[in-house]
């Protein structure tokens, strides 16, 4: 059986050519399209598995070609071969460990865009002035990753900074490569805001949830929703929406809160919260089933929103650290103009673990 060793597991090769086998069996039943939805699941599963099998050829043939080049230079030392062969390594290297991650990313919703969430903690001015920050750290992030992202709604701080912001992020895989940022993030530095320049501890929160474009079946009761309406606030210029338009929706017995404000009228923005409600409330659903199951196996609970994730400290020290991973910097501004991709490979490959 050929399995390649990846991950520090392995990918079962044959395994998954006797998956491709099977889906491709199902495509063939004269019933197949009866049920479309299914059918296209079944084909979005096998050109996935299509794709995977087809990159673990390649690899294989890239390395074989690569071992006969070194069989070649047993006898004679040829300079500009070893120098190709470097740097066919390093170019391989960076594929698989590309290929690596999208393995990871194999959840239900992991290929979905995704809404991100970032709300202040207590602290006032010290927290929105964090929580702006961390805005700009994911908003850095999807420019330099090719994500599209749109503002959905932003709620400025009293005197600085943001109290909350939700943006929809878009692009293949988002809320697979974002979905471990869930949780409580502390900053600790000397506050530009204190005249006394006093080391101050500030806190933020992020929820990452997936757009699902699916219907989903919830049966919401209109008695179980207070809904708000009242004037947008934003980031600036055109953005800014000045009339009585934007939305928060309550949903009362979870006590799951949602608003919009990006869109010119009452109706769209209501539209659109309401969306992104049925999408909490039916990840809920899902995490209370699984809360069922874990407790009935004696199994641990996972990291849950509200849990502290990960420390960026810039005094007494710089240094940002990942409480699950281990993984850490000492680069705290780099990390906060975006560069966040260690530490979202670092959980990934970590939640494999647990």
């Amino acid at each position: 059986m050929r399995k390649l060793t990846l991950l520090g597991g392995y990918f079962d090769f044959d395994n998954k050519i006797n998956q491709i086998e099977l889906l491709f069996i199902e495509t063939q039943k004269d019933n197949f399209w009866e049920n479309k939805k299914k059918a296209e699941e079944i084909i979005n599963k096998l050109n996935k598995y299509k794709k995977e099998a087809d990159k673990i050829i390649y690899f294989e043939k890239i390395i074989e070609e690569n071992n006969k080049s070194l069989k070649e230079l047993e006898n004679t030392i040829e300079y500009d071969l070893i120098k190709v062969l470097e740097e066919e390594v390093v170019d391989l290297k960076k594929e698989i460990e590309l290929f690596e991650t999208i393995i990871l990313l194999n959840g239900k919703y992991d290929e979905n865009n995704c809404i991100l969430e970032i709300h202040s903690g207590a602290g006032g001015t010290e927290a929105c002035d964090w929580a702006y920050m961390l805005y700009r750290m994911y908003t850095r992030y999807c420019e330099s990753n090719d994500y599209k992202y749109e503002l959905i709604d932003y709620q400025d701080g009293e005197e600085i900074g943001i109290k909350s912001a939700s943006i929809l992020i878009k692009g293949q895989y988002s809320f697979g490569m974002l979905k471990g940022e869930v949780g409580v993030h502390r900053l600790v530095r000397i506050s530009p805001f204190d005249s006394n320049s006093r080391r101050h501890t500030s806190f933020a929160s992020v929820e990452v949830i997936p757009e699902i474009e699916e219907d989903i079946n919830l049966n919401i009761k209109e008695e179980d929703l207070k809904i708000d309406v009242y004037r947008s606030s934003g980031a600036g210029g055109q953005s800014v929406n000045t009339t009585d338009s934007a939305v928060r929706i309550t949903h009362l017995p979870t006590k799951t809160v949602v608003t919009c404000q990006n869109e010119r009228s009452q109706i769209k923005n209501k539209e659109r919260a309401l969306k992104t409600l049925k999408n909490k409330l039916y990840l809920l659903q899902i995490e209370q089933q699984q809360e069922k199951i874990d407790s009935l196996k004696g199994q641990k609970m996972g990291i849950n929103f509200g849990s502290q994730i990960r420390s960026y400290v810039m005094h007494p020290y710089s240094m940002v650290k990942d409480h699950r991973t281990e993984y850490e910097t000492s680069d705290v501004n780099k990390v906060l103009d975006g560069y966040i991709d260690e530490f979202l490979d670092s959980y990934l490959r970590w939640s494999i673990k647990n």
